[in-house]
């Protein structure tokens, strides 16, 4: 997010040493951590509520960008999107209310050590948002 101008540093390394987010928020699906770190639908449900009312509280949000297919699908429930967006990398769907929805794949140790993603792709795809946040 750095790189493209959506924080004010690289890396934080503790509460309070100066990161900021510069026109961003960053939010979750689920908001804890299940077993086996593999959330189920009935739990990324359960925490939907809690995302729409983050989008209540930031109604200049234009962009949301979905880091997996998991967080994809919590975005088109919470935004009713239809008909339902397909994901991918670099998707994109704009929504009935004006959001535009952008997927990436998830910055997982499975996708990045693969290289399934790349810093380049999610460079891409901060780009982008910013870019759509701003037209």
């Amino acid at each position: 997010m750095h790189r493209v101008g959506l924080a004010s540093q690289p890396t934080s390394e503790r509460p309070g040493d100066g990161l900021r987010l510069l026109g961003a928020f960053v939010g979750a699906a689920v908001r804890c951590a299940p077993p086996g770190n593999r959330p189920l639908p009935a739990e990324r449900d359960n925490c939907l509520p809690y995302a729409a009312e983050e989008l209540r509280l930031l109604p200049r949000v234009r962009v949301i960008v979905c880091l997996g297919q998991f967080a994809w699908d919590a975005a088109a429930r919470l935004l009713a999107a239809r008909p339902r967006p397909r994901f991918g990398h670099g998707a994109e769907h704009e929504t009935d209310g004006g959001l535009t929805m952008l997927g990436s794949f998830h910055p997982s140790q499975q996708n990045t050590f693969t290289g399934k993603l790349t810093e380049e792709m999610m460079d891409a795809v901060f780009s982008r948002a910013r870019e759509l946040a701003a037209s």
